[in-house]
C-alpha cells in the first residue's frame, strides 16, 4: 500500500476528455511563446478582477456607511459565483471548445468590471461582482485543458507555470494598483482602472491565443458529468484534500481580507495606497510554490503539507505584534506557506484521479473557492467583534484541523503499511 498523503487511484466512474492526440497535418505547430504569453496576460486577468475590491474595503465600507463584514461581501460574492460556475462550465468547454469558453467568458467579466464602478449601492455592487465571478470561472475550468490539448507533456508544465504566474501577478497588481488609485482618485477610479487593465490582458490573450487544432467537441452527458462527481466525492481520499484547500484557504483569506483595515488604523495609520502595497508579499507566493516539486521529494507530500501548516501559523503569531515590520514578517511567511500547501493539495488530487481529472479538479476548485468565500466573510465578523486576535484565533483553528486532517492520514497510511506486512 502507498505509504504517501495519496493512496491507490480508483476509477472516478466517469472518464475526462479523452487524452489528446496531436493531429498530422500541413499547419505548423502553434507558437509556444504566443500560447505562453495569451495564458499568462488571461490569468493575469482573471486574478486581478476577481479580487479586485480587496484592498478597497476600508473605501468601499467607508462609502456605503457599513462595516467590514458588509463590505466583505464585495469579494466573497465574486468567489462563491466562480465556485458554483467552474463545474457546469467546464463542462460546457468540453462541448464548445477551450478557446471559445475562454474568450466568452473573460469579454463578459470585462464588460462587467467596465459597469461595476458605477454601482450605486452596495446590494447593486455584490450583485455584479457576484455575476463577474461566475463569468470568470470559464477560465479556470478551460485553461490547463487547452494547454494539455494543444502542447506536449513537456511545454505543457511551463506553460501551466506560467498561467498560475498570471494568476498570482494579476492578483498582486490588482491589488497594488487600486490600493493606490484610490488614494488619489477614489475607489471607483481604482476599480475602473482594473477594468481597463483587464480590458487590455484579454485583446492580448485574444490577438495571441492559436485556435485550438485538437480539440474534438464531445456531447453534453450531465449523468456522466454527475456520475464522475458523485464518484469523486465518495472516495475519503480526496474529500481530504478538498478539505484542506478550502481550510487553508479559508484563513489565508480571512486574513488578506482584513490586514487593510487593520493596516490603517492605529497603531499603524497607514494610507490606502500603503496598505494595499501589502499584496506585493504575493510574490513570495510564486516563489514558494515553484519549490513544491523539489520539497516533495525530500519530504513527501504529508511532510510537505506539516511544513506549509507550520509556516503560516507562526505568521499568524507574528502578526499579532504592534511592530509594522513583524506583521510584514508574519504576512511574508503566511503567504508562503500557504501557497506552497495549495500546490502539494492541488497537485495530489491530479495525482489521486487517473479517470474524471477535469471533474476531480473542478470540485477541488469549488472547495477552494468556497473556503475563500468563507474565509473572508467569516474574518470580517470575527474581526468586528473581537479584533485582529479573534481572526488570528480563526485562522489557527482552521489550521489546526488542517494538520489533524493530515495527521489522520499518516496514521490511516501507517496502518495500511502494518496490514500489507502481515499479508506479506
Amino acid at each position: 500500500m502507498p505509504t504517501d498523503l495519496v493512496e491507490a487511484p480508483a476509477t472516478a466512474g466517469a472518464s475526462s476528455a479523452p487524452s489528446p492526440t496531436i493531429t498530422m497535418n500541413d499547419e505548423r505547430p502553434p507558437s509556444r511563446i504566443r500560447i505562453n504569453l495569451a495564458l499568462f496576460a488571461i490569468g493575469l486577468a482573471t486574478f486581478a478582477m476577481l479580487f479586485s475590491t480587496q484592498a478597497l474595503l476600508p473605501d468601499i465600507a467607508a462609502a456605503f456607511a457599513v462595516g467590514a463584514d458588509a463590505s466583505s461581501w464585495t469579494v466573497s460574492a465574486a468567489t462563491i459565483g466562480l465556485a458554483v460556475a467552474v463545474l457546469p462550465l467546464s463542462a460546457l468547454s468540453e462541448r464548445f471548445g477551450r478557446r471559445r469558453m475562454m474568450t466568452v467568458s473573460v469579454g463578459v467579466a470585462v464588460a462587467l468590471a467596465l459597469v461595476i464602478p458605477f454601482a450605486p449601492d452596495l446590494g447593486t455592487l455584490v450583485a455584479l461582482r457576484a455575476l463577474q465571478g461566475a463569468a470568470i470561472a470559464g477560465i479556470p475550468a478551460s485553461a490547463v485543458a487547452y494547454l494539455s490539448e494543444e502542447l506536449d507533456s513537456r511545454a505543457t508544465v511551463g506553460a501551466v507555470g506560467l498561467f498560475i504566474a498570471g494568476n498570482s501577478v494579476g492578483g498582486m497588481v490588482g491589488r497594488v494598483l487600486t490600493g493606490w488609485v484610490s488614494d488619489g482618485f477614489g475607489w471607483r477610479a481604482a476599480l475602473a482602472a482594473v477594468a481597463v487593465m483587464g480590458l487590455v490582458s484579454a485583446v492580448v490573450y485574444r490577438v495571441l491565443l492559436p485556435r485550438s487544432r485538437n480539440f474534438q467537441p464531445a456531447p453534453l452527458r450531465p449523468r456522466v458529468l454527475l456520475g464522475a462527481v458523485r464518484a469523486h466525492l465518495s472516495r475519503p481520499l480526496l474529500l481530504r484534500l478538498y478539505a484542506i484547500g478550502m481550510l487553508l484557504m479559508s484563513a489565508f483569506s480571512a486574513v488578506y481580507t482584513v490586514i487593510g483595515f487593520r493596516l490603517v488604523e492605529e497603531p499603524f495609520g497607514l494610507s490606502a495606497g500603503l496598505a494595499g502595497s501589502v499584496f506585493v508579499i504575493y510574490l513570495v507566493g510564486t516563489g514558494s510554490a515553484s519549490a513544491t516539486g523539489p520539497m516533495i521529494e525530500r519530504l513527501g507530500r504529508r511532510g510537505a503539507l506539516y511544513a506549509a501548516i507550520t509556516t503560516v501559523s507562526a505568521g499568524l503569531l507574528l502578526t499579532l505584534s504592534d511592530e509594522l515590520a513583524l506583521v510584514l514578517i508574519g504576512m511574508v511567511l503566511i503567504t508562503g506557506g500557504f501557497f506552497f500547501g495549495h500546490a502539494v493539495a492541488s497537485g495530489s488530487v491530479s495525482r489521486a484521479a487517473t479517470e474524471g481529472r477535469a471533474q476531480a479538479s473542478a470540485l477541488y476548485q469549488v472547495a477552494y473557492y468556497l473556503g475563500a468565500s468563507l474565509g473572508g466573510t467569516t474574518g470580517a465578523v470575527i474581526y468586528h467583534a473581537a479584533d485582529w486576535s479573534g481572526l488570528v484565533a480563526f485562522a489557527l483553528t482552521a489550521l489546526l484541523t488542517t494538520a489533524g486532517i493530515t495527521l489522520y492520514a499518516t496514521g490511516r497510511a501507517r496502518a495500511d503499511r502494518r496490514a500489507s506486512a502481515r499479508l506479506a
